[in-house]
Formats: structure tokens, C-alpha cells, sequence
């Protein structure tokens, strides 16, 4: 018996947005449409039957691959997992390891960032990543991770000297 396994993302940018990301470093007022609509379908995949606190995920990685991840709550609340990492655990077991950015959607009509335990969890990839956060008619307010969690302990600082 032979088992094919393919590698596996909820979708890729087209090669032309995925050049002008890679040469701007700036999300298109399109991507940006596309990255909330994206994170609302992860959204509507999320399973919180607790909470009832639906949180979706997109993340774009810098090959271009996107993908979704969705809130999944669990009875014994400790393993319960964030979008955010659903959707980095997603991309980062596919082989993935440099991101551009993540948008989160919410059902609530406010800006919510993500937690703090997700934001240590990203910053393992990368201070640089664009956050987005976005309400449920689309607005955002626009994030570096380095702008959410300064002064961050990251891998780098495992190679710090010790006494």
C-alpha cells in the first residue's frame, strides 16, 4: 500500500499579490477585504461551545500559502486553542516557518487582539508580523507584533550569555 500525502494550506495568493507583498511589505486595500473575509470563514469554523466566543484566524505565510484557523474549545478549558494558533500549528506542521500577516475576526463589535499567550506563541516567527483585527463590518485596526508585545522573550534570547 502507498499513501500519498500532500501538502496542504487552505489556499495561496496569486503569484502577482504575492510579488507586490513581498516587494511593498504592505497589504493591498484587496488583500486586506480578502484577509478579513478569510479569517470570517475560519470564524465560522470555530467550535466554542463553551464561550460561545467565535474567533477565526488567516494567516498568510511568505510562500504565499494561506491558512485558516478556528477557535477550539475543549472541556477541560487548559486544552483549549486560540485561532491563532490553530492557524500557526496549521502552517507551521506543513513546513512553514515565515509569516507576513494574521487577521482575526471576532463576532463582537470591538477590536479584539489576540491573547496573550497567542501573542508569545507568534513571536517565536517573527516581531514583525502584521496583525489585523477586525470587527464584524470589516474595520480593522492594523498591528505589529512588536507593537503588541514589546520587549518580547523570543529564540534569540535563548543564545543570550549566562552566568
Amino acid at each position: 500500500m502507498s499513501i500519498k500525502v500532500n501538502k496542504v494550506s487552505n489556499g495561496v495568493l496569486p503569484k502577482d499579490v504575492l510579488e507586490t507583498l513581498l516587494s511593498t511589505g504592505e497589504l493591498t486595500s484587496a488583500l486586506e477585504a480578502e484577509l478579513f473575509a478569510l479569517a470570517t470563514e475560519a470564524k465560522n469554523c470555530s467550535y466554542a461551545p463553551y464561550s460561545k466566543f467565535r474567533v477565526g484566524a488567516a494567516l498568510i505565510a511568505k510562500s504565499g500559502n494561506v491558512y485558516l484557523g478556528g477557535n477550539v474549545e475543549n472541556a477541560s478549558y487548559g486544552a483549549t486553542r486560540c485561532a491563532e494558533q490553530t492557524a500557526f500549528q496549521k502552517a507551521v506542521s506543513e513546513g512553514e516557518r515565515k509569516f507576513f500577516v494574521v487577521g482575526v475576526a471576532t463576532d463582537t463589535d470591538a477590536f479584539i487582539s489576540p491573547c496573550g499567550v497567542c501573542r508569545q506563541f507568534m513571536v517565536e516567527f517573527g516581531r514583525g508580523l502584521l496583525v489585523y483585527n477586525f470587527k464584524p463590518d470589516g474595520t480593522f485596526k492594523k498591528y505589529t507584533l512588536e507593537d503588541l508585545l514589546p520587549d518580547s522573550f523570543g529564540p534569540e534570547d535563548l543564545d543570550r550569555p549566562r552566568k
